[in-house]
Parts: structure tokens; sequence; C-alpha cells
């Protein structure tokens, strides 16, 4: 459910939002996050709950989204570069905060940054197995993710007896990083997807890219009021405080004063009404210069 509270927004200064971080000026306990547009906002939301002192620094690649329907090397070069992007601004902790992005890329980042603690969104595949009542299941999720490696060994390893309905859904990722969550368009759309699991008779969906939360409430009016939703963002936070909690640069010790910075390679505006309205905390918004 969207935050009825918004937030407020402070306009950030280019040189304080693009600036790289250098020796002695690293803010303690920054952890950097990044989605190809305003999905990632889930993630942030639920991090922010889980770890109230720490300071978060998000990247919305809005100019690039939505990534579900880019090309593989496309993902993996622009997760690289925002990676990057995000170290050199002082991260010690990465969360991929896209379930594209993980699928295509997040081998690549951990094995380029061994030493980085890297927590990935991916699709709530096994709490959905087990939560189902009847064995039934679907996925809701972005072309690039259904077509992975990743994703398909994920279906390998946890799905055994159960029937899974797998749905892409291109186009939707795309309208609600528009900003078109509550129009006419993405009921219809819903409807379209959605059908197929109503005639499968699915008890759980797994919510499989982190912009769809904030269309929860349409698509559970697509699937009826029996369907439970999977979404992976609260399980994603608690393991991103866990690492936390065990991580050496936690002793770097935690500002009195935490900050939560919003960075966007789209239209600076365009990330600033989605976060007043889904999230509930201050945050600084202004360009990803660089990016």
């Amino acid at each position: 459910m969207i935050a009825p509270h918004a937030a407020r927004l402070r306009a950030a200064m280019p040189s304080d939002v693009s600036r790289t971080i250098v020796s002695g000026s690293t803010p303690a306990n920054l952890i950097g996050v990044f989605d190809s547009g305003v999905g990632g906002l889930s993630v942030l939301r639920s991090l922010h709950k889980q770890l109230p002192a720490a300071q978060l620094l998000y990247v919305a690649d809005s100019a690039n989204a939505p990534y579900g329907e880019r090309s593989d090397v496309f993902i993996a070069d622009r997760s690289q570069r925002i990676a990057s992007h995000l170290l050199a601004q002082g991260a010690q902790m990465l969360v991929v905060a896209c379930n594209t992005a993980t699928a295509i890329a997040v081998a690549s980042l951990r094995e380029r940054w061994p030493d980085l603690p890297v927590v990935a969104v991916e699709p709530g595949i096994k709490p959905a197995v087990a939560a189902s009542r009847n064995g039934r299941i679907g996925v809701m999720a972005t072309p690039a993710t259904l077509r992975s490696d990743k994703f398909l060994k994920l279906l390998a390893a946890h799905t055994a007896g159960a029937e899974v309905h797998l749905v892409p859904c291109p186009g939707l990722a795309g309208l609600i990083e528009q900003g078109h969550s509550q129009d006419r368009a993405i009921t219809q759309l819903l409807s379209t997807l959605c059908a197929p699991l109503g005639q499968a008779m699915v008890d759980t969906v797994v919510l499989g890219c982190t912009h769809y939360p904030f269309v929860s409430a349409q698509i559970q009016a697509a699937l009826g009021t029996e369907v439970q939703r999977i979404d992976t963002a609260e399980a994603v936070a608690r393991q991103a405080a866990r690492l936390f909690d065990a991580s050496a640069f936690k002793s770097h010790g935690t500002s009195s004063n935490p900050r939560v910075r919003l960075q966007t390679t789209g239209d600076v505006e365009h990330l600033r009404r989605p976060a007043q309205s889904w999230l509930a905390f201050d945050c600084e918004v202004g360009p990803a210069t660089g990016l």
C-alpha cells in the first residue's frame, strides 16, 4: 500500500549529488541502491525502515527505463556503470533493487567487486511455493527476467511439485515509470495479463518487478481477493540489515543526521513526484551527473 503521508523533498545541488567521495569524506555506512527507474523506491522504503540510521543513495536510471525490454548486454553495461558511480560516491554496500538487473548482471557485479556486500532482489519463488495452498503459482515479471538463466535456475531449485505459470508483462513497468499507475490503461493491461492466471486457478502470484508493488491494489483487483501476492522488498531489506550488522563498515559509525539522496538519469521532477507520494521520510532529489 502506498504510504498516505508524503516525504519532505529538498533539491540537491549538482555539486552535492555528483561529487566523488575522497578519503576522509566518505559518509558513514553509505548504502548504494539502484533500479532501472522509480520502482526500486519500494525497496528503498523497506531499507529505510530496517536501517533508519544508514545513509542511503538511490539511483533511478529513468532515462533508460524499463530494463525489462532491453538487451542483456545493455542491462549489464548500465548496471556496471551505475555500480561504479555509487562506489565512487562512497557506497560500502550495494542493493540491486531491480529484478531484471539482478537476473542479468548481479553475478558480474559480484565478480568485479568480490569484497563488496551485494544484496539483490529476485522473484520470491520459494516463499510463493511455501505459501500456496493448491500448489499453483503465477509469476508476473519483465520479459528479460523470465528469459534469464538465473531465473530459470531459481525455478528449477524451488518449484518441485508446483505448477508455475509465467506471465511476461511488457509495457507494465513502463506505464508505472511514466506515472500512469492510476490510469485506465493500467487497469486494462492488468486485466489482460491476469486473465490466464485466473484461468489457471493460481492462488499465489509473485510480483517479479519492483515497479509492480505500486499497482498492487490494481493487481489484487484483477486477480481476485483470494489470491496472495508475494513481494520481496521486505526480505531484501532484512538481508541488507543482516549484512549491515555483520559488516566491518558498521564500525565506521552511524550518522546523527542520516541522509537519503535520490538521483536520476532522467527528469528530476519525474523522480520527485513518486518519491513525495510513496516515501514517508526526508529526501534530497537531484540529477545523477555523469551517468
